[in-house]
């Protein structure tokens, strides 16, 4: 449904002024409030581009300058919404019967110029290239009701930390120090641990899932996770190490199983799937898998994976677990053609956080709608079904 399609279900404005209770308190003073969920409002519309000038058309306002205030000089803090938004995706797409799956990733935002905090020429996954380009770096919430972006840090290549006078004309913090997108990463799923959320399983790329460091850390968090590896990534077998692309090759032929974890655009994505343990279990009785997917069509088109998996887990729960990684791209596509959130026109490192801390905001209440609206749904089939 659009986002249009969407304003017309039934309690889209009780949902919404719910969100704002909760989420307007990070706005203290009244006139401030106001504007943010104007923002958040316009945000929602169907507004061709939702940069400055645009939503204060939508506002009503003759100039761009109450929008341009509330990203850059008002007091505010963009962490207060992000945890505000977490609480609320949590307390609406998770029940107690479902802890859900947390997913990183990153995403570019395509830019001109050199002066936005964290530009330069950098591979954008978005474009699937060298772009000059901004790049954040997210965590996803993701269960059978719904999935939203709950956290968010923009990522600072290491020759914007070692120019202070070019960190400190786009705001960034005197104290920022450079970090990788690994450790990015590891910030926010600390921060959603320390809030209560306990996943079933944390997903990511290769990008974190190679990263050893990356690894052990959510192993001394007891933490389950499906995180994929490239075909260079080495296991001890048999008293040698041996490349994931030579293990897969010794995989027998009855140990592939054929299943569809996901649908995609065209129907249901199937492939083949393999697991083995290695190693020995966690002093929390986790247990380590190998996981090999392949392309049914294309046989020499693998991916691979490592996985930590309660003693109870089988190979079909990690496959299910590997295609739930699809859903933050979801979410990338989601936010960016709904909710605006590489449409911001702001340069500063405060800007950026704020644009996409709300624009984030908006993606969980219509992701909370829409669920709603699929009960609605499914209640009114229920109803025709005792009619008939």
């Amino acid at each position: 449904m659009s986002n249009v399609e969407l304003s017309q279900v039934q309690g889209w404005t009780e949902e919404f002024e719910g969100m704002w209770r909760q989420a307007g308190g990070c706005f203290h003073r009244s006139n401030l409030r106001s504007n943010a969920e104007g923002y958040v409002h316009g945000l929602l519309s169907n507004v061709g581009r939702k940069n400055g000038w645009q939503l204060a058309e939508f506002l009503g306002d003759e100039t761009p300058h109450k929008v341009q205030r509330l990203m850059n000089r008002a007091s505010w803090e963009a962490d207060d919404v992000r945890d505000e938004l977490t609480r609320y995706a949590c307390e609406n797409l998770l029940s107690p019967a479902e802890r859900g799956v947390l997913i990183v990733d990153e995403t570019g935002f395509l830019k001109k110029g050199d002066k936005s905090a964290g530009v330069q020429r950098q591979y954008s996954g978005t474009a699937g290239r060298i772009e000059n380009c901004q790049v954040g770096v997210f965590l996803a919430l993701a269960s059978s009701n719904g999935r939203a972006l709950i956290d968010r840090e923009l990522y600072l290549p290491k020759s914007w930390c070692d120019d202070k006078e070019r960190c400190k004309a786009a705001g960034v913090p005197a104290d920022k120090k450079f970090a990788t997108k690994q450790q990015l990463a590891k910030h926010m799923l600390i921060h959603a641990f320390e809030n209560g959320i306990r996943p079933k399983w944390v997903l990511a790329d290769a990008l974190y899932g190679s990263d050893s460091k990356f690894r052990r850390f959510l192993e001394l968090k007891s933490q389950p996770y499906v995180l994929a590896v490239s075909c260079q990534q080495r296991l001890w077998v048999d008293y040698r190490q041996k490349r994931f692309d030579d293990i897969v090759k010794d995989v027998p032929a009855d140990k592939w199983f054929r299943m569809s974890v996901a649908d995609g655009t065209k129907g249901p994505r199937v492939y083949d799937w393999a697991a083995a343990k290695y190693g020995v279990p966690t002093e929390d009785g986790l247990v380590k898998w190998m996981l090999f997917r392949r392309s049914i069509e294309s046989p020499d088109e693998v991916a691979y994976y490592m996985c930590l998996a309660p003693a109870d887990a089988t190979p079909q729960d990690l496959a299910v677990a590997a295609g739930q990684r699809w859903n933050i791209e979801c979410c990338f596509e989601s936010a960016k053609q709904e909710t605006g959130l590489d449409e911001y026109e702001v340069r500063s490192w405060h800007g950026w956080y704020r644009h996409v801390s709300l624009s984030m905001l908006a993606m969980a209440f219509l992701a909370v709608v829409r669920m709603k609206a699929n009960e609605i749904d499914e209640d009114k089939k229920t109803m025709l079904t005792w009619c008939r």
